[in-house]
């Protein structure tokens, strides 16, 4: 059992950044893929990013690509999300999830989600 808690969400200007962090509880983070997802109002979850067990590999959307940066922290049971020159349709609920498969951007591919951090880029 894993359990997530992000944090870090906020309100932005467009241009500006944000870092989104995400700790897991269990002593078994280091076993999973992790990634993160976002969800505007009346749209999908869609796919941001994703990172190995070992943080060795990333994945990333194309929407994001060279703006955002995944990482983790294994011994301390975090995974980043740092998020440079923001757009305002970067708006959305950002949620980490953790997945036995490594790089999916499939939500049903993550057993794990946390409840999600609210970001808000103004233009």
């Amino acid at each position: 059992q894993v359990q997530l808690v992000e944090s870090g969400g906020g309100l932005v200007q467009a241009g500006g950044s944000l870092r989104l962090s995400c700790a897991a509880s269990g002593r078994t983070f280091r076993s999973y893929a992790m990634g993160w997802f976002r969800q505007a109002p009346g749209k999908e979850r869609e796919f941001v990013a994703a990172i190995s067990w070992s943080g060795g590999s990333t994945y990333y959307a194309d929407s994001v690509k060279g703006r955002f940066t995944i990482s983790r922290d294994n011994a301390k049971n975090t995974v980043y999300l740092q998020m440079n020159s923001l757009k305002p349709e970067d708006t959305a609920v950002y949620y980490c999830a953790a997945s036995v498969v490594a790089g999916s951007g499939v939500p049903d591919d993550y057993n794990y989600w946390g409840q999600g951090t609210q970001v808000t880029v103004s233009s």
